[in-house]
């Protein structure tokens, strides 16, 4: 197994060999407004893309090599808004987006999903313009409930990308183990992305991955925003804010009422062991993923500089110790 402990700030993505910064940065909030047809927000609200370029250079500048979008984010804006603030750094770092839904980029509307090997090399060559790039380093399927069987098939057109020079590696974006396991089997398979915070573990995935030697890429690593201490229950977010209007896969808010009154008290539960040594509230969310498996690269999102600044400040911290790990599991009754 590759030796993926956090050293020096950086960890391995998986059998790929690829290094990463031990935090990547999620893009899904720079993709700013979009939604469904029919009105249901799936952005995180406005965004100041001037800002969002500032943001990310400035995690360059403090050392994140990792930047995760998709190109259902923005239906496209948020790669575009990445590869402009990359710009001549685009080497120096390490991309990963998704693929499998369809979008119309003037709308701003996602129109359904379309899990076809012929659809994979559409969206793929779709996202190298807007990213601005002959490859990706790391090309992941946006569908997590696809079927397994089809999913064997986007695999297989995944290692063709890899043949071609287009792609590095590949993952899946699923919650489910046995879905994840899928891809695992492919020789340039390199991560599952799932959802991962100190609030909502997941075991079974972890596990693949340390039996796989993948990496595992933490989605909702600050669940949704609830582990930064900044919402309160009560205070609606602004209307093209999907915390707004959560969907049913999006616990912990309540429509148009905020963050839920029960998760807000877990996260108060745990702040005494969270902003130890200094650490904010985010980055000892953040240093709990870090212990909790030496697979583990959270990819927090950011709209501002101050976030980007505030996130990767966990980076020189490191992770919980083993006894803090402890602790949490005591006070959350698990």
């Amino acid at each position: 197994m590759e030796n993926t402990e956090y050293t020096n700030g950086t960890r391995t993505l998986g059998r790929s060999g690829i290094e990463v910064s031990a935090l990547g940065f999620g893009c899904w909030a720079i993709g700013g407004e979009w939604g469904t047809p029919d009105g249901q927000p799936l952005g995180w609200g406005k965004v100041d893309d001037e800002e969002s370029v500032r943001a990310v250079r400035r995690a360059l500048d403090l050392g994140v090599t990792f930047f995760d979008t998709a190109d259902a984010y923005g239906t496209g804006h948020s790669e575009r808004v990445l590869a402009r603030a990359l710009g001549k750094r685009r080497a120096d770092v390490v991309v990963a987006t998704k693929w499998g839904n369809v979008i119309d980029e003037e709308r701003r509307v996602v129109l359904g999903s379309d899990d076809s090997p012929a659809y994979a090399r559409r969206a793929l060559t779709a996202s190298l313009r807007r990213l601005d790039t002959d490859y990706v380093d790391l090309y992941q399927l946006h569908i997590s409930d696809a079927d397994p069987h089809r999913a064997a098939e986007l695999r297989d057109t995944c290692e063709e990308f890899v043949s071609e020079g287009l792609i590095r590696a590949y993952a899946w974006s699923t919650d489910d183990p046995e879905r994840a396991a899928v891809f695992a089997a492919g020789e340039h398979c390199a991560a599952v992305q799932h959802r991962l915070n100190i609030l909502q573990d997941a075991p079974e995935l972890l596990a693949l991955c340390e039996e796989s030697d993948l990496a595992s890429v933490n989605r909702s690593p600050l669940a949704m925003g609830l582990l930064t201490g900044k919402h309160a229950a009560g205070r609606a977010l602004e209307a093209g804010d999907i915390r707004n209007a959560p969907p049913a896969w999006l616990p912990g808010f309540n429509e148009s009422g905020g963050a839920d009154r029960a998760w807000l008290a877990r996260v108060d539960a745990l702040r005494d062991i969270l902003t130890s040594n200094g650490r904010t509230l985010a980055q000892g969310a953040l240093a709990w993923l870090w212990a909790r498996s030496p697979r583990t690269v959270p990819i927090p999102g950011f709209r501002s500089v101050a976030q980007a600044e505030e996130n990767a400040g966990a980076i020189a911290q490191g992770p919980l110790t083993a006894g803090q790990l402890t602790e949490v599991d005591r006070v959350l009754g698990r």
